[in-house]
Parts: C-alpha cells; structure tokens; sequence
C-alpha cells in the first residue's frame, strides 16, 4: 500500500488539512465499517447467549495481542483501559503510595496524569524541564530523585511541547519504578515499553481508534494491588469478598468494552502501514522545518511527531479562524503555543495549507 491508497483511508483528509491526532486522529472507512457491522450483528442477534459472549471475549484478546504488538509487550502484559487517564488512576491507586513516599515528574504533564497523582497520598516533586532543551531534562529529572522516591511518573512526549523526555534514561540511572504517559507516543513514534514497569495510553489519538479505547502495560502484575477491580478483575470470588484475580495484567482491565469499539479498534490497528513511523518523522520534520522559518518553534529537532511554535495575540482565536479555512490545529492554553500534530498520513500539502492559513 503506498502513501496515496493509505491516506485515502481517511475521508476527512480530503476536506481538512487534520493536523490534531495530539487530540483525536482521523477515521478510516474500515474502522468505521466495522463498527458499524458489530453494531448491526448486536441488533441482530442480541447481547446475550453463548455466541455473544464467545465472540465478545474472543475480541478482547484478538485486541489485547494486537496492542502488545504496538508497544512491545507480551499480550497478557496489556490490560484494556480506556484512556491514559484511567491507565494511569489504575496505577497510582494500585500502589497504594503513603504521604512519607515521593513521586518525581515534570512541569510539562497532562492533567490526566497529574490528576492521578494529587490524588495520591504521595509527594508530588516537579522538574521544571518544560522549556529546557531536551538534553537538559535528566539532570534537572535526577536532582529531584531522593531517597523517598518510590515512582518516576511522566510522559514520552511532552503534550504541549512535543519534545521527548528522557524516559529510559531516566529509569536506567536510578532504577526506580517508572510510569510512562504515553498519549503522545504509542502508535505516533516505535515504542518499547518493555522498558518500563507501566505505560499508559489512549487509542482514539496517533493509533485512530475509536473513542474510549486505550491500553496499560504492566511489567509485573502481581507486584501492582487492585484498587478498583471489575467483573473482569476476577476468576473466582467469595460472599465475603475474596476472589482470585485473573493472571496477567488482565485483573486491571476497567470494565467491558463495548465490542462494536473493539472491532473499530482492531481494524484501525489493522490499517496501519508498516513505514508509518518513518513517514511520520519525515512529514514532522518537513513541518519543523517550514514553520521555523516564520515563527520561534518550540519543539527541538527530532522528537516526536508534534510540533508546537509561538504566535501573537490570541492562539484559542487564531486556532478557530484556522479551522474555518480548513486547518485542524490546537492551541496550548495559557502558553502563547499551537502545536501541531503530523501522522504518517499528513501531506506537504497539508503543511502548506497551515502555512498559507498562518500568512
């Protein structure tokens, strides 16, 4: 499949120069398409009997394996949550942390693991890395590590910066345990999250899935508590509460998934080309290049697949006129930024036309 028969996958891209996968990535007919069918197949023949729940189930794991496949972990390492939010609320819960304990992350994180941790009884220590250049992060990470560090939580690709944060760098020198946010990575950039002992991610971003889908790997389950089990947290259970939890990282699984979003999700997975990551590269960094010419681009060279430039005035306005001449772009609140967001199936044209829109 070459990179004309990949795009034209996504009907959106012939009205709109879509550059917002940071937020929502774009449709394909076939994901689409298939959720569609489950939807009709569950109008047809009902929620409920055994070939309901057979082929239910049988698309849960049909799924789990493919989303081990795009971050690197065995399929029983993946538990299907819904967002990196509920990724990262089921890990900090689970580690049941104490106010004695610390937690090391950054100034650059999303509120959906920002939330997770001040929710915690923990510490919270920040490293002002936000604007430094990517090269300059692990010593400012590392001079916040002390002897009550009991976690290092923070994102692969910062959200409002679209820089990388020295994750394994950052896990090899200390060695402690390692939450990674990895909303702006996983299906963007290759990803080894083997390396780490959680990864957290949405699905409806760079991988195009369907909203309310998303994934959490976990190095060692049994080293993690349940703090909020489900139905599906369990192989056995007693009145008074006692059950055994399913092997794997299967026991965090959130709840059930409804099956229509697993058929869209597999198929979006499915739809992928295999040079998605260096056409990716190349079309974020043609859109660097292009954008630095004009403005004070934030984002370094070579980071991700995001990136961000300051601009005069009111970035929540300029980012609503774009729109209305057909530029899908979004702002970072509070900053002065737009960050931009380029997937394997943006096009130089699509970079002109935020460019022509920016004139």
């Amino acid at each position: 499949m070459n990179f004309e028969e990949a795009r034209a996958q996504f009907p959106v891209l012939e009205r709109l120069a879509y550059l917002n996968a940071g937020t929502n990535g774009p449709l394909a007919r076939a994901t689409v398409d298939a959720m569609i069918e489950q939807e009709r197949e569950d109008l047809e023949e009902g929620r409920g009997g055994g070939a309901y729940f057979e082929r239910a189930l049988a698309l849960r794991e049909e799924v789990r394996g493919k989303l081990g496949e795009l971050v690197g972990v065995p399929a029983e390492n993946i538990a299907l949550a819904t967002s990196t939010t509920n990724g990262c609320n089921i890990v900090l819960a689970g580690l049941g942390l104490a106010p004695d304990d610390e937690i090391v992350t950054t100034d650059g994180e999303h509120f959906g693991l920002i939330g997770a941790m001040g929710a915690s009884a923990a510490r919270v220590r920040v490293a002002k890395v936000r604007e430094l250049p990517p090269e300059q992060a692990l010593d400012v990470l590392l001079a916040e590590v002390t002897p009550k560090t009991r976690l290092l939580a923070l994102s692969h690709v910062c959200w409002m910066t679209g820089n990388r944060f020295p994750v394994e760098e950052l896990k090899e020198a200390t060695g402690l345990p390692l939450l990674v946010d990895g909303a702006q990575s996983a299906g963007a950039i290759p990803v080894d999250a083997s390396r780490f002992d959680f990864f957290a991610c949405s699905c409806q971003k760079w991988a195009c899935g369907p909203d309310g889908s998303g994934a959490l790997a976990v190095a060692d389950p049994e080293a993690l508590g349940i703090a909020a089990p489900s139905y599906l947290s369990q192989e056995s259970y007693e009145p008074e509460g006692e059950f055994t939890a399913r092997p794997g990282a299967l026991r965090f699984d959130p709840g059930w998934t409804p099956p229509p979003v697993l058929a869209g999700l597999a198929a979006a997975l499915d739809a992928a080309p295999e040079w998605r990551y260096e056409r990716a590269a190349e079309a974020t960094a043609h859109c660097r290049e292009l954008l630095a010419e004009r403005f004070d681009v934030v984002t370094a060279p070579d980071q991700g697949t995001l990136v961000t430039f300051a601009v005069e005035g009111d970035t929540a306005e300029l980012v609503k006129r774009l729109y209305e001449e057909g530029v899908v772009v979004r702002d970072v609140p509070g900053q002065g930024w737009i960050r931009v967001s380029c997937g394997w199936w943006t096009s130089d044209e699509d970079v002109d036309r935020l460019l022509g829109a920016l004139a």
